[in-house]
C-alpha cells in the first residue's frame, strides 16, 4: 500500500465531507452535519481560508483528515487548534492517525505556536489512549461550552442590553 500524507486541495472536499459523516455516526450524531462541501471549499480555500486539512491517502484514496486552525489563547499567545482528525474506520490501525497528528504537529510548530489543543469524547477510550500514548495530556477537569446557532439567537433576544 502507498501511503501520503499532504495538504488537502479545494477538490478533495468532497471526500473530506464524506469523512466529516462518517465522524457524526461513530459519535452517533448523524443528522448533525450541516456543512457542506461547497462551505468547505470557500472557507478552506477562499480569499481569507479559516482552516488548513491535512489528508492521508492509501493508494491515492482519501483514508483520514486533520482541520486544524489558529487560535489565541490569553496565557499563551498563539496556539493551534485541531478541530478533528478523522481515519474512515476501514483504514484504521494502518498508522494513519500517527502521521496525520504528526503532520499537524509539525506544522504547529512551524508556526511557533505554544501549544495545540483539541477535544476528545469521554467515551472515547481508543483515542484516549493514543493521543496519552502520543504524550498529549487530556485534561478530565475541563467541560466544553458552547452556543448552537439558536442558542446564539436566544442569548441575544434575552440580553439585548449589551
Amino acid at each position: 500500500m502507498k501511503r501520503l500524507i499532504r495538504r488537502a486541495e479545494k477538490t478533495d472536499m468532497p471526500e473530506v465531507l464524506e469523512l466529516i459523516k462518517e465522524l457524526a455516526s461513530f459519535e452517533k450524531e448523524e443528522g448533525a452535519v450541516e456543512v457542506t462541501k461547497e462551505e468547505l471549499m470557500e472557507d478552506g480555500f477562499g480569499s481569507k481560508p479559516l482552516f488548513q486539512c491535512f489528508i492521508a491517502e492509501i493508494d491515492e484514496i482519501v483514508a483520514g483528515i486533520a482541520i486544524v486552525y489558529p487560535r489565541y489563547s490569553t496565557w499563551k499567545g498563539r496556539v493551534l487548534h485541531l478541530e478533528d482528525l478523522i481515519i474512515s474506520q476501514k483504514y484504521r490501525g494502518e498508522g494513519l492517525g500517527s502521521a496525520l497528528l504528526s503532520a499537524v504537529v509539525q506544522y504547529g510548530a512551524d508556526m511557533n505556536v505554544k501549544r495545540i489543543s483539541w477535544e476528545v469524547l469521554d467515551w472515547n477510550t481508543p483515542a484516549i489512549e493514543f493521543y496519552e500514548k502520543k504524550g498529549a495530556k487530556v485534561l478530565r477537569d475541563w467541560d466544553v461550552v458552547q452556543l448552537n446557532e439558536s442558542g446564539i439567537k436566544e442569548y441575544l433576544e434575552q440580553n439585548e442590553s449589551i
